[in-house]
């Protein structure tokens, strides 16, 4: 039975490769289909600034005429330029439980990757590290978290029978709103008590400019992080205009010493809660059951994405209870505004200290994602066209912690 892969030009015929999604998932009790008009202007070169900075194939899988599965290679040149590795990327790996589908298309991938030089490949990464990382290879039975990504169980198995090896593990952490330690709560008071720190709201009405703070931190407290690369001026302009929509300013605050801001915490309500039924689609009608489910019934659940304190501030005693005392912070402002539970995600499996300070908090790791590798040998086929195959230290977001 052969399996065919088809190319699909970002922006333009993309419809197929949406729907692969649907086709993967079908029946899937976890899965949050995610609203199509934002999955259509991630795949689109004039609305997501990504492509400004990266070049992105798009691939189809296709057994006995049937649609099968999903990937996309693609080239991010800020990566290249900061870690010089020769480098590419896949990311949307989802397959139906097919090995050599997994295989034809990741082999599309690897051309691709090929014929530009790279030597590597990994992922998957839909389409950079800030975005939806890895296959989720522990906890499928929960609904994915806002902006984090969600696979079948046997998605694992068919990246590995491709050959693709493990690179990294990324944890996301459950933690119940209501339960503070004794030991964290002790230091939020004690950082409450300094005069010269000041704990404060992020001002949606000066979004722009709460942005520029917050990204200089993001990108001095995870520069030292596996895999960072900085964002673009033009992705965090978009950043911006997305965050304005949905951000719970409760949520999101920056810690100032004598004035200087240096930590944040910002943590999103979660928007796939609140979502779930609308199978994807953003009509009128829909438009304001997200509207009364935002802001007046409020989620119960929340993702806390960023929490980092810049590296200068990593061993001065003094502040050594910052990061507890965001922690804290933020665990009493979800309280206030009736959030159950939050995920924090993610952190890498290595990064002991950051590791180390969630479980001090009471969270437990209920997911798993990976992060694969393979390398690119000349060996690998070089068509000009895919061909048709025979089956065969830092907090959440791996910030950093003082």
């Amino acid at each position: 039975m052969a399996i065919e892969i088809r190319e699909h030009t970002p922006g333009d015929d993309i419809d197929d490769f949406i729907r692969a999604g649907r086709v993967v998932f079908d029946g899937d009790p976890a899965w949050v289909p995610p609203l199509e008009f934002d999955l259509r202007a991630r795949l689109t070169p004039s609305k997501n600034p990504f492509f400004l900075r990266g070049e992105v194939a798009l691939f189809t899988a296709w057994k006995d005429g049937r649609l099968a599965g999903r990937c996309s290679a693609q080239l991010d040149h800020e990566h290249l330029r900061l870690h010089q590795d020769k480098t590419g990327f896949f990311g949307f790996f989802d397959t139906i439980d097919d090995d050599a589908v997994g295989a034809a298309l990741l082999d599309a991938a690897k051309r691709w990757l090929t014929r530009r030089g790279m030597e590597r490949m990994r992922g998957p990464l839909s389409l950079n590290m800030n975005e939806e990382v890895g296959i989720l290879i522990e906890g499928h039975e929960h609904p994915p978290a806002v902006l984090m990504g969600h696979s079948r169980p046997y998605q694992q198995r068919v990246a590995e029978a491709a050959g693709l090896e493990k690179a990294k593990d990324l944890l996301a952490w459950r933690f119940e709103v209501g339960k503070v330690p004794q030991r964290a709560l002790r230091a939020w008071e004690q950082i409450n008590e300094m005069p010269e720190v000041r704990l404060r709201t992020v001002e949606p009405s000066r979004m722009h400019r709460e942005l520029a703070i917050i990204m200089e931190i993001f990108n001095d407290a995870w520069k030292q992080n596996w895999g960072w690369v900085p964002a673009t001026d033009a992705e965090v302009k978009k950043t911006g205009e997305d965050l304005r929509l949905i951000l719970d300013k409760d949520m999101a605050f920056i810690a100032e010493v004598d004035g200087r801001p240096v930590a944040i915490c910002i943590a999103l309500p979660n928007l796939n809660e609140v979502i779930r039924d609308f199978d994807g689609k953003l009509g009128p009608v829909q438009v304001a059951k997200l509207l009364w489910r935002l802001k007046i019934k409020r989620p119960k659940s929340g993702r806390l994405m960023m929490l980092g304190v810049r590296s200068e501030l990593r061993g001065v005693k003094k502040y050594g209870g910052l990061s507890h005392a965001l922690y804290v912070e933020i665990a009493k402002r979800g309280e206030k505004n009736g959030y159950e539970w939050g995920e924090l995600s993610w952190t890498l499996e290595d990064n002991a200290p950051v590791n180390l300070g969630i479980r001090s908090m009471g969270a437990k790791a209920y997911k798993k994602y990976r992060v694969y590798e393979a390398p690119l040998t000349e060996s690998e086929p070089a068509e000009s066209e895919p061909a048709e195959s025979e089956p065969a230290e830092s907090g959440p977001a791996d910030g950093a912690e003082a």
